[in-house]
């Protein structure tokens, strides 16, 4: 285990803002974790990083970065209906899709190309096209950084919620997640019920669908409507889509017609955020440095000088016109790391 020093964090985080971290530690391995905390490195601010892509960094890091390198998938059993599958929590989350696709373990196909780690996944509970990581997920095994132990999480005991988890919420920053364990199908039962991906699938008149033709339609979707942050700076969507009563959501109808709304919980309506941040006239707007993508107004981006900072400050903007106009508070997905 090297500990490096005054690193720059720019090329670790898909925003690429240009803060230093005053410690940086590679985690390559379980034993680079208990060398970790027998130096005593979890004792002081610190942050887990993976792939970065959910991340927003508002100033120079005064702590230790440990950066995930964890690698590996394997099946650990099968039989005829589904395999198990375990993958270090370092992999790439959109590898790991691969992966499943290519051998037909289907059940992660709709959430291809979400960016981030396997270790990210389920802090989030990742969703897309109609599937969450929930639906398929088995368990975990985490290392507790304060109590220096290993410990195995089910799902019941990770309290998924809608881009939530224990460990965004009890148990924020005490453990550093090693391994996800996903419970996938060798007969898959599709899910096309997003109106973009049948649309794709008619287009390529695809009648017998399979798992690889969800999973590339959702890729040409994402791509089509999401800037790769490689070449433009973004965490992907910035901010969650707020659930508001259906009393409140009818209310707001009858003011805005045109309002999309999605039944969730019991008395309860999911609202679009990307739809109404469009209404507030920020899509494809530029402030700055930085600014609401052109095709997707979700996505806030860094147009090549942007400070953490300056696009905090313009997210904050953006809330306050959408409570202005519509009476709802929507919430960064994105972590604010200061």
């Amino acid at each position: 285990m090297e500990i490096k020093h005054q690193i720059s964090l720019k090329t670790f985080n898909t925003f690429g803002i240009n803060v230093q971290a005053d410690n940086f530690v590679a985690i390559g391995s379980l034993d680079d974790l208990n060398q970790a905390f027998e130096h005593q490195l979890f004792a002081h601010k610190c942050l887990i990083l993976g792939g970065g892509s959910n991340v927003l960094f508002t100033g120079d890091f005064a702590g230790t970065i440990f950066k995930n390198n964890l690698k590996g998938i394997s099946i650990l059993e099968q039989d005829d209906a589904t395999v198990l599958i375990k993958a270090a929590s370092g992999e790439i989350w959109h590898d790991l899709v691969m992966y499943c696709v290519q051998n037909n373990f289907a059940g992660v196909e709709n959430l291809s190309l979400i960016p981030g780690t396997v270790g990210a996944a389920p802090m989030q509970n990742i969703g897309a096209y109609g599937v969450e990581l929930i639906d398929v997920f088995e368990s975990l095994a985490a290392f507790d950084v304060i109590e220096g132990t290993n410990r195995i999480f089910t799902k019941e005991e990770c309290d998924f919620g809608y881009r939530s988890s224990v460990f965004k919420t009890i148990y924020k920053d005490r453990y550093f997640i090693t391994d996800v364990t996903l419970r996938l199908s060798k007969s898959p039962v599709l899910n096309i019920s997003y109106g973009a991906i049948k649309d794709v699938l008619a287009e390529k008149n695809i009648i017998h669908t399979t798992i690889k033709d969800i999973s590339e339609a959702v890729i040409a979707i994402r791509k089509s409507k999401l800037p790769d942050p490689k070449i433009l700076g973004n965490a992907g969507s910035f901010f969650k889509n707020p659930e508001i009563p259906e009393s409140f959501y009818l209310q707001l109808k009858t003011t805005f017609p045109e309002m999309p709304g999605y039944p969730t919980a019991v008395g309860f309506t999911k609202v679009p955020a990307g739809w109404l941040i469009e209404q507030c006239g920020w899509k494809g707007k530029q402030v700055g440095n930085t600014g609401a993508h052109k095709n997707q107004a979700l996505v806030l981006v860094n147009y090549g000088n942007a400070t953490g900072a300056e696009i905090m400050q313009h997210a904050f903007t953006i809330q306050q016109s959408v409570q202005e106009k519509f009476g709802i508070t929507i919430v960064p997905e994105v972590n604010l790391i200061s």
